[in-house]
This record gives C-alpha cells, sequence and structure tokens, in this order.
C-alpha cells in the first residue's frame, strides 16, 4: 500500500491563483501509469494538494480557523469551487493518462472536529482499492462540529487513512528536492528525519513563501513525524516531481529526497 501526493507546489504556479502546471500533472499522470502498467498488483491511493486554487481563497477567508458568519460561509464555498476545480483538471489528466481514477471529494464525505478529521466512512475507498481502481483525495473544505467549517489538508487525510489502510510508505513529491535546513539563508538538504532529530532541525525548517494555509513545509514535517510515530514501519519520502523520473523512481521503492522514519 502506497500514499503518493501530488503536491499543490508542484501542480499549481503557487503564486499566481488558480494556474495549473498542467505540463507537470500529464507527466504525473504518465509516471503513475507506466509504473501501474510495470506492477498490475500495485495497490495505490493518490492525493493532491490544492495550490494557488484553493489556498488564496482560503487565506483570504481564513477558512481553516472556523466559518460561522453569512460572509464566511461565501468563503467556504469560494474555496470548495476552487479546490474542485483544480481536481477536475487532475482527474481528466489521470482519464487521458488510461488511469482508473475515482475522486473521493472530502467535502462531501468527511466530518472533522477543531480542525482534524473526526468521522470517515472508508467503506467506499476500500471498495475502490479492491477493485484495482485509484482512489484520489485532495485538500478541501469541510463541515467541522467546532469551528462550523474548516480544510483539511492532504495530510491531514493521510493521517486518517493511514490508522486503517497501513501504509507502507507515503510519497509526497512537490516543487523542492527535499526537507532544508537554514532556508532560505543557506539551504542545506536533509537526507532524513526522525522525531529524535526533529528537534535539532525544527527552528531552521521554512513555512511557506506562497500562501499555503496548512503550514507549508514544517507543518508537512509535524504532521508526517506523527504518522511515521502511529504505523510501525511506514516511512515518508519528500522529494521533487519536477524532475521527470522521480515520480517512477518513488513508485518502484526508490525515492530520492529526505526521507521520515521513527528510527
Amino acid at each position: 500500500m502506497i500514499f503518493l501526493k501530488l503536491g499543490g507546489s508542484l501542480i499549481t504556479e503557487k503564486d499566481q491563483p488558480s494556474t495549473a502546471r498542467l505540463d507537470l500533472i500529464q507527466r504525473a499522470a504518465s509516471e503513475i501509469a507506466a509504473a501501474r502498467a510495470v506492477d498490475p498488483g500495485l495497490r495505490l491511493l493518490l492525493g493532491h494538494g490544492s495550490g494557488s486554487f484553493g489556498h488564496f481563497p482560503a487565506k483570504r477567508h481564513n477558512t481553516r480557523e472556523g466559518v460561522h458568519s453569512e460572509g464566511q460561509w461565501r468563503g467556504f464555498i469560494d474555496v470548495w469551487q476552487q479546490a474542485a476545480a483544480l481536481n477536475h483538471i487532475v482527474m481528466d489528466a489521470l482519464a487521458a493518462g488510461g488511469l482508473p481514477a475515482l475522486a473521493f471529494p472530502p467535502s462531501a464525505m468527511v466530518t472533522a472536529e477543531d480542525g482534524h478529521v473526526g468521522n470517515w466512512d472508508l467503506a467506499p475507498i476500500r471498495a475502490a482499492l479492491n477493485a484495482g481502481l485509484l482512489p484520489v483525495v485532495y485538500g478541501d473544505v469541510a463541515f467541522d462540529s467546532v469551528r462550523g467549517g474548516t480544510i483539511l489538508s492532504t495530510e491531514d487525510l493521510f493521517i486518517y487513512l493511514a490508522k486503517a489502510l497501513l501504509p507502507q510508505s507515503v510519497l509526497l513529491a512537490g516543487d523542492e528536492e527535499g526537507v532544508y535546513a537554514d532556508y532560505p539563508q543557506a539551504p542545506r538538504l536533509i537526507e532524513k528525519i526522525t522525531p529524535a532529530s526533529y528537534a535539532k532541525i525544527a527552528a531552521g525548517l521554512q513555512g511557506a513563501v506562497a500562501p499555503d494555509v496548512t503550514g507549508g513545509m514544517a507543518g508537512k514535517v509535524q504532521a508526517m513525524l506523527g504518522l511515521v510515530k502511529q504505523i510501525p514501519g511506514c516511512k515518508v519520502h519528500i522529494f521533487s516531481g519536477l524532475v521527470p523520473g522521480n515520480l517512477a523512481l518513488a513508485l518502484k521503492g526508490e525515492p530520492p529526497g529526505t526521507l521520515i522514519s521513527n528510527d
């Protein structure tokens, strides 16, 4: 079982609202299709970020922190529309690549509790995997029992799904080679991060240059450290999807970039 995320920084122009990188989305679809052709038994769950589609309106409306007023609910819909628009682009590319992909929009399936996944019936996703299909989830809005409404990142979704589906690896493809220390003054690629080593590097991790309401790289690393603590043997790899062939390598079990593991 592998979880693969196509980051919003990879599939969109992160500093230009609602701008998709169609060539990179199409190439990613081709590399995923090629990996499935080599290994027809590959159990893969795909996620993608919302990038410059979702993050700009989310920051404008402060949606992740809560939704209560009429104006905030209109902002909630704005974020939902943008996230769905990017998902349609991704799904079209996957279909054009011959992949049996099926979207599972969190806004229609997941309820949150104070910014975290609260309830999610995973039977449809399990059925899709058992049928040999490619389930696709993505960063999206969700109704929240405490905040009224919020935003759940792909990492939030992966953390919940991992407890049930027990992936061997979680692959996070973005626009950076991996996780950098001392960014941006004197960036140095970190080869491995563990819970024990995190305290030494935490202060030097970057957030995000472009709008990212889910915490940027620092938030991603913290979330994935929590995941590897909970799932024995699971390893997370953060790497660049800009380099042709990197996705294929990762799906073969030879991922580049930064490794996050429990030991």
